[in-house]
């Protein structure tokens, strides 16, 4: 069975993790499993953002701190708790500007210590005021009354077309069916003056912190509107509510307000309590007094608040001393006055921004898209692609969360940060498992010849490797120390062997830079190649830069081969002590790959191209030269770079029968320095060509003693001038 193709098998398994993981994180995020570290990320949100906003103008606060208690003990004389008439001179005052409401964050529901004119008074007060609003207290745990009372007719809410969103609105829903709802009223009279009654109980999230707050709540019944619902309600504002199902909405009026599931409605803060007008109970008691006595001028102007700043504004009195107010843990504070989130929710209707939660279906594809990219970038392969966009994604889940919560809408941040984390994970355990045992393989495989520029490509692009063979251009590199082998006759082993490794070091080293490749080495000899495994741009340009570089590097460590010479004590009569060493250049054709058993092979070149470059590095023994190379490779090489040398020869090498012209490369300083002999060995070479010996003899005689090709073109004019039928218009090699 023909084996699937990798590039399919990388394709199948992304779109197996594309398709497995997002499942598993949306069953997860719909189980909840993510629900705390999202209500974590969502709380940094508020917290960041609470300040951005500006609370109502509508609203006003008034509190009772321990300042007020301490001020109401020195000039009233009253002792805590306080007198009812305390509260009573609020509403009045509260009547006197004109407020569009006043809701007490209190619980009267015991008869006040002070006697029962102290009730009336406030009674009174509440009877002449006509909008004010007092708490019930609805709970699982305390109550003296577990069925609405008869007789209480007080604006509730008239519910249309809840359906089944509706039986949630019972604190009891999801409870022990055992389990019962009681109520804590306001004393009898309190109760009947109120214009509106306000439920003050609320459900906090599974964590125990209050980040939503519902409308109203069912007891027995009936719908009882929250604090904040009463205090519109109070004011006069109609008491029919409708849900929207298909945008999750409470429609009350001009009112609009987003509901979960459990018709909660999450709140946006504004900070804590002190960002709303807020007046203290003294301040205002204070200014009460001296506007009834005629006195407003003997207090100072800063303390005295005129009866007209609450006018038309929604008053929220409620406990600030210690330990007399309720404690809520919300994303703002962790002691939080209960008040405030009465208020916070008014404040969001009033001024209609909400936070909504993101639909199903967003909240899906916010999940999908970052395993989708990430996989996508995993299987690229491209580390720094890879980090970038892992950054990236990151910083845009976070940046969405942030600038949705902006804009009033609250899109899940945990969920698609763990779906990318999973996706990163799966991709990079798949691609340790295949694609990097292959690249684990390339590199095992290909580093002791081959460059580690090129086998950075490799890893990036596996498939510019075929494995086998293929036939492609390259260009050749075969190198041979002179008489190596009488130098390897003077030395002991360990000698030859440290003598080796250094030459080959830098050879090999000068090669690989270039982007060689290292085919092998063959005692001295070395051989390679540029253009494979992967394709390199100007690979002749390569070849030859290199090959004059190792020409040059040897020349420079000259002397550090001869010291080593004379520290091993050798005879070095006649030895080639400073490492000459003669290298042909070819450019053409080849059939490259692994080529070998099933269990042994060698990454290798085969043709007539290889054999060309081998009998150009011969023949720079009969020339006198140490670099040959072909036409081929020379004018490649001058199409990329400026490079100088002369045409050495045109010749049929040994097993080949076209002719084949080859150059001698030489640095641009050597160039110019022999400029004069070369112009005059060209003419002599022109000569020879042409078969005229006769007259070629004189020059290159004239050159010989100062050029070694010169001497050896001078012998091969007397041979042919002596043997005449020889010539066949080219020089014809006869040995290696």
């Amino acid at each position: 069975m023909k084996p699937i193709p990798r590039h399919i098998r990388k394709i199948i398994a992304a779109l197996c993790i594309i398709i497995a993981l997002p499942a598993a994180v949306i069953l997860c995020y719909f189980l909840g499993l993510f629900d705390y570290v999202e209500y974590k990320t969502y709380d940094l949100r508020v917290s960041l953002l609470a300040e951005s906003t500006r609370p109502s103008d509508e609203i006003e606060v008034i509190l009772l701190d321990q300042h007020s208690i301490d001020w109401a003990n020195k000039e009233r004389g009253w002792s805590w708790p306080w007198p009812r008439r305390a509260f009573a001179e609020l509403v009045d005052y509260m009547n006197l500007g004109g407020a569009a409401s006043i809701a007490f964050d209190v619980i009267f529901s015991e008869p006040s210590v002070y006697g029962a004119e102290d009730d009336a008074a406030f009674i009174k007060a509440s009877e002449d005021f006509g909008r004010v609003v007092h708490t019930v207290f609805l709970s699982t745990q305390t109550g003296k009354t577990f069925t609405w009372p008869e007789g209480i007719n007080k604006p509730l809410f008239q519910t249309r077309d809840f359906g089944d969103l509706l039986p949630r609105y019972n604190l009891l829903y999801g409870l022990d069916t055992k389990t019962v709802l009681g109520a804590q009223f306001p004393i009898n009279g309190l109760l009947d003056s109120a214009k509106c009654i306000g439920n003050v109980t609320g459900r906090p999230d599974p964590d125990s912190i209050f980040r939503r707050v519902s409308l109203f709540t069912l007891f027995d019944g009936q719908a009882v509107p929250g604090l904040a619902a009463a205090s519109l309600l109070a004011a006069g504002k109609d008491r029919e509510i409708r849900y929207d199902p298909g945008r999750q909405l409470l429609q009350w009026g001009d009112y609009q307000i987003p509901v979960d599931r459990n018709g909660g409605s999450l709140l946006r803060f504004r900070g804590d309590l002190n960002r709303y007008f807020h007046r203290f109970a003294d301040q205002v008691l204070m200014s009460a007094q001296a506007y009834r006595e005629g006195r407003v001028d003997d207090i100072p102007e800063e303390d005295y608040l005129p009866p007209d700043v609450f006018s038309g504004k929604y008053i929220f009195f409620g406990y600030y001393a210690p330990g007399l107010f309720d404690i809520c843990t919300t994303p703002i504070e962790s002691v939080y006055p209960g008040v405030g989130m009465h208020i916070t929710l008014l404040d969001n209707m009033l001024k209609g921004d909400f936070i909504r939660e993101s639909s199903i279906p967003v909240n899906c594809l916010i999940i999908l898209l970052p395993i989708l990219f990430i996989i996508l970038m995993v299987f690229s392969g491209r580390i720094p692609l890879i980090v970038a966009g892992m950054i990236i994604i990151i910083g845009a889940i976070i940046g969405l969360g942030i600038i949705a919560y902006q804009y009033g809408y609250h899109v899940p941040i945990a969920a698609p940060l763990t779906a990318a984390m999973l996706a990163f994970f799966a991709g990079t355990v798949y691609s340790y498992a295949t694609e990097g045992s292959q690249k684990r393989y390339i590199k095992s495989a290909f580093s002791q010849y081959l460059s580690p520029t090129v086998i950075d490509q490799l890893l990036a692009n596996p498939d510019k490797l075929t494995l086998g063979g293929e036939r492609r251009e390259i260009s050749i590199f075969f190198s041979d120390v002179q008489g190596f082998t009488s130098i390897s006759e003077k030395l002991d082993p360990s000698q030859l062997t440290e003598l080796l490794n250094d030459y080959l070091s830098m050879m090999t080293d000068t090669i690989l830079e270039s982007g060689g490749t290292i085919d092998k080495y063959e005692g001295d000899a070395i051989i390679a190649f540029w253009n494979a495994p992967v394709n390199l741009e100007a690979h002749a340009a390569r070849a030859l830069g290199a090959s004059m570089a190792c020409g040059k590097l040897l020349e420079e460590k000259k002397s550090f081969f001869e010291e080593k010479f004379r520290a091993w004590n050798i005879d070095t009569q006649g030895l080639n002590t400073q490492m000459l060493t003669r290298i042909g250049l070819n450019t053409g054709y080849a059939a490259v790959g692994n080529i070998g058993s099933s269990k042994r092979f060698d990454y290798t070149m085969l043709g007539d191209a290889v054999n060309l470059a081998s009998r150009l590095e011969g023949l720079n023994k009969q020339f006198g030269t140490y670099l040959m190379c072909s036409d081929a490779a020379f004018s490649q090489a001058q199409e990329a770079a400026s490079f100088f040398g002369r045409r050495l020869a045109q010749v049929t090498v040994v097993g080949k029968q076209e002719p084949v012209t080859v150059w001698e490369p030489m640095e641009e300083e050597v160039f110019k320095a022999r400029e004069e002999i070369i112009r005059h060995f060209e003419q002599a070479c022109d000569l020879f060509y042409q078969g005229d010996f006769n007259q070629a003899l004189p020059l290159f005689t004239a050159l010989a003693g100062e050029d070694r090709p010169s001497f050896f073109y001078a012998e091969q004019c007397r041979h042919y001038l002596a043997h005449p039928n020889e010539w066949k218009g080219y020089w014809q090699a006869v040995s290696k």
